[in-house]
Parts: structure tokens; sequence; C-alpha cells
């Protein structure tokens, strides 16, 4: 039986060694999505859009929702918030969404024993982080036509990226080895999609959320994600440094148990796909 490294520094090896591969895949992975589209590449920027305004108009027209501790900021503007909730949000779900079947849809490479498995939750990641930047930046572009500002924080973007990425890949990473046992993981998924939506703040603000459940919504990992890079782009405030670092080395353990289960995972791949 093959006995496949499980370490982090393995993993870390294996991504460098396997870049070229990596970027081939992540690229024919984003042009896929358009093939056959007549607006193709477009879509990345209409999508975005008409999300936010259809939920700009149900939570701030129809249910009249403020922005806690940002005052009357104004339709636009939630709209700006919102986008950049959905586009954090929407890295989590992308590649939630594709882990159950990931293994079982790439079953050609199971049973060749030198390809990296350990790298296909990383294609799908880049996939969706590229999309999340494409957002991002929409919603800075918008916030530099209303306010005309646009904050020199945004650049503090890839220091909270850097640690999000980690930690959606380590989910994605053990959720994709489960996936090949367990079937019904993917309806389990389903529920949790929704769930992790309206238990992140990304059509509110957590301040209003009830002071006891606000512990509860802190807790949630997305949840530091969202509001510091609503912060760091909207209000031009400066990173919290220090959640930041204990964010990324809490990704990294995350991210190691996750590979290591992987790779003890990965040895009955072969008899199941």
């Amino acid at each position: 039986m093959t006995e496949y490294k499980a370490s982090l520094s393995a993993l870390l090896l294996s991504l460098m060694s396997h870049r070229e591969l990596l970027r081939r895949l992540a690229g024919r992975e984003f042009s896929m999505r358009f093939r056959g589209s007549a607006l193709g590449f477009a879509w990345t920027i209409i999508t975005p859009l008409i999300l936010a305004v259809m939920y700009t108009f149900v939570f701030d027209s129809i249910f009249k929702m403020r922005w806690g501790g940002a005052g009357e900021i104004g339709t636009a503007n939630f709209a700006i918030y919102l986008l950049v909730g959905l586009a954090v949000h929407g890295v989590f779900v992308e590649c939630l969404s594709r882990a159950p079947g990931l293994i079982i849809s790439n079953s050609s490479y199971v049973t060749k024993v030198v390809f990296p498995l350990e790298v296909l939750p990383f294609v799908v990641l880049i996939s969706a982080l590229t999309n999340a930047m494409i957002s991002l930046t929409i919603a800075a572009l918008v916030n530099l036509a209303l306010s005309g500002q646009l904050h020199p924080t945004a650049l503090f973007i890839p220091i909270l990226v850097l640690p999000y990425a980690l930690f959606v890949v380590a989910v994605t990473m053990v959720i994709a080895a489960i996936g090949v046992y367990l079937r019904d993981l993917s309806q389990v998924v389903s529920l949790i999609i929704p769930i992790s939506l309206f238990l992140s703040p990304v059509f509110y603000p957590i301040e209003a959320v009830p002071r006891a459940m606000q512990p509860l919504i802190s807790m949630n990992p997305l949840t530091f994600a969202i509001e510091q890079a609503r912060l760091i782009l909207i209000k031009g405030d400066a990173p919290n440094l220090i959640g930041i670092a204990i964010y990324t080395m809490a990704s990294m353990f995350a991210l190691a148990v996750a590979h290591w289960s992987f790779q003890r995972l990965r040895r009955g791949f072969a008899d199941v796909v």
C-alpha cells in the first residue's frame, strides 16, 4: 500500500512542485465555467451585481433593515455592504458545494499513483477566489464612485484573504475525502450552505444580533473575514492584525489536520470510486 505523506510541509512542497499543474487546472476550471456562454467572462461582473441589487431591494426596501452602528447608510451603500459580504461568503459556498463530489468527478486521477490529488481542493479554491476578488474590486469601485474615495487599506485585503483561503480549503479537503465514502454528504452540504449564509453577517451587521447571540455569531469563522473585509474596503479602517495573526494560525492548524485526514482516507479512494 502506498504511503502518502500527511504533514503540512509535505502539502506545501507538493503545491510548489506541482504549481504549473495547479495553474493549468485552475485556468481550465475557470474557463470551463463560461464555455458556450454568450456573455462569457461578463457573468463574473453581472452575477454579483444582480444579486446585490436583488438582496438590497428585499432587505433594505421591503424589510427596512438598517446597518446598525453605521447609521442610515443609504440604499446604494447598503448594496456595497452586501456585495462585500456575498463575495467573501461566496468563496465558502463555491468550494463547499463542489467538495462532496470533487474526487468522484475526477475519478480518472485516483488510479494514477503519481497524480497529486491534494491539489484538487486548491484548484476549486483558486477559481472561487478569482470570482471573489472581481466582486470585491467592483465593490471598491462602486464605493469610489459614491464617496470619491478608494481607501489605501484595500491593499491589506491579501493579508485577510490568505488565512480565510486556508480555512476554506481545509474544509473543502475534509469534505472531499469523506464524500468519496459517504455519498449522502452532498445533501448535508446543501443544508449547511443556506444555514451558513444566515448565520454569517452577510445581510446584517453583527451589532444587529441580540447581545446574547453575538458570541455565537462571532465564533463563526466566516464572521471575522466578512467584517474585516468591510472595514478595510468600505470604511478604510486598518485591519485587526492581531486577529488576523490568530486566524492564520488557527487556519494553518485546520489545514494540517485536514491534509492528514485526506491522506489517510486517500488510501481507499481507488476501491470506492
